[in-house]
């Protein structure tokens, strides 16, 4: 099956041997490089952020991973029923031995007959979701980083929109559940074929999977519920600290989804070099001149 999608480990820019963490490290890269807020108006930016999420989405999770990794795109796409032949050659071919072909079949078809139900997805739309991680860069002089010192920070951060209070709606508006999927973000299609009654399930194209719908959306954040701020912050710089290391600050990098928390703050501190002095380690090095006499 052609499904005209690049291949999802080329999206992430990672090996299929890569690590979960490996995979998280990628997708949070990427989703930062591409996101809305950071690229407003760039239509190529928004459909390789949409790109990169459905890969995320399909990469995290062990059981669409391994469907991926065994049949590509074809193994994750709930329309892939729909090619009679295909599904059919399958149902008689050997699945890998942690591919469970009742769970593939009851999940996207509802069972053979369709007199059995199909089991409701655990809705995922509204589970709070944390921040993402904010880095951020300072200078400190070579005495303020050997006594130690106060400094103020300033830094972009995406931030809960003051206006709407992170709903997206106007105020004096409401948010109103989706209709088409209930509130859900997944509608499901029914169709009948050889199998008998089919169903599959897609993002919700009227909610586009967030399971709320704005009829007035908030003129500050554009309806997204958060904007991009700038914040200050005075942080303790310790004394001894070198070049290289970082602070972190919790819950003061960009804000979470749904409720919630922040991300980190990740300040990296660079110790700006001394007109006489030398730092090796610990130990603190100078070179002073002196005459011949005073040797």
């Amino acid at each position: 099956m052609q499904s005209g999608k690049r291949d999802f480990y080329e999206v992430l820019e990672i090996n299929k041997n890569a690590t979960e963490a490996e995979i998280r490290k990628a997708y949070r890269r990427l989703a930062k490089k591409y996101h809305p807020d950071l690229n407003p108006g760039d239509k190529s930016a928004e459909a390789k952020f949409k790109e990169v999420n459905e890969a995320y989405e399909v990469l995290s999770n062990k059981e669409s991973k391994a469907r991926y990794d065994q049949f590509g795109h074809a193994g994750v796409d709930p329309n892939f029923g729909n090619a009679g032949g295909q599904a059919a050659s399958w149902g008689g071919g050997p699945f890998g031995a942690d591919i469970d072909l009742g769970d593939i079949f009851e999940s996207f078809f509802g069972g053979f007959t369709g007199s059995r139900s199909r089991r409701s997805n655990t809705n995922k739309v509204n589970i709070p979701r944390q921040g993402t991680d904010v880095e951020v860069s300072t200078e400190v002089a070579f005495i303020e980083a050997a006594n130690g010192c106060k400094k103020a920070i300033s830094y972009n951060v995406v931030d809960v929109c003051s206006e709407c209070k992170g709903t997206g709606a106007q105020k004096g508006t409401s948010v109103n559940k989706c209709r088409t999927c209930n509130g859900s973000g997944q509608e499901v299609l029914t169709q009948r074929s050889a199998f008998g009654v089919m169903q599959t399930v897609r993002t919700c194209s009227t909610c586009r999977g967030s399971g709320k719908v704005i009829s007035t959306p908030c003129r500050t954040c554009y309806g997204t519920g958060s904007v991009r701020v700038v914040k200050e912050i005075e942080v303790n710089i310790p004394a001894g600290i070198d070049s290289g290391q970082v602070l972190n600050v919790t819950a003061h990098g960009n804000a979470g989804k749904n409720g919630g928390k922040p991300g980190n703050l990740h300040i990296y501190v660079k110790v700006m070099p001394h007109s006489i002095f030398t730092r090796k380690g610990t130990d603190v090095f100078c070179d002073v001149p002196i005459t011949f006499a005073q040797a």
